[in-house]
């Protein structure tokens, strides 16, 4: 518990005919007066609780984004950044910033690991290709 939560309980554990002193217990719990004043009486709060009223997306729909992004992992096909922003677009119904995949990414960093995609070379593009396929198995049923 923080030390501005812990002044607030102990604000909230007054008695009502208890006199209320906002700068002894600030200095007892070593907070600014101003700010216990100002948390206390509603004003202001958190920065973490502010943040959470400003996120584009709700923590409930994020949640649900990390359960997909773990399904499409679990079956190999991890999804690329732009993927991962267009669903989150669609849950937050309005377009996300470029940069919003980073800081999703950054706030679930022990939940979420993205894998970069490597195009595929010259060569194996050329390699791949169904006849070339077919004349490979071909050759296995003959041995």
């Amino acid at each position: 518990m923080q030390s501005i939560d812990a002044a607030l309980a102990a604000i909230n554990a007054l008695k009502p005919n208890e006199k209320l002193v906002y700068s002894q217990i600030a200095k007892k719990y070593g907070v600014d007066p101003g700010t216990l004043s100002r948390r206390h009486r509603g004003i202001s709060r958190s920065r973490q609780a502010a943040a959470q009223n400003q996120q584009a997306v709700h923590p409930q729909h994020e949640a649900e984004l990390i359960d997909y992004i773990d399904r499409l992992t679990k079956r190999g096909l991890a999804p690329t950044r732009s993927i991962i922003r267009n669903i989150a677009s669609q849950l937050a119904q309005k377009q996300l910033g470029y940069h919003w995949v980073d800081r999703f990414v950054h706030r679930n960093s022990h939940l979420v690991i993205l894998k970069r995609t490597t195009p595929i070379d010259r060569s194996r593009r050329r390699a791949d290709s169904e006849k070339k396929y077919q004349l490979y198995f071909e050759l296995l049923r003959q041995k």
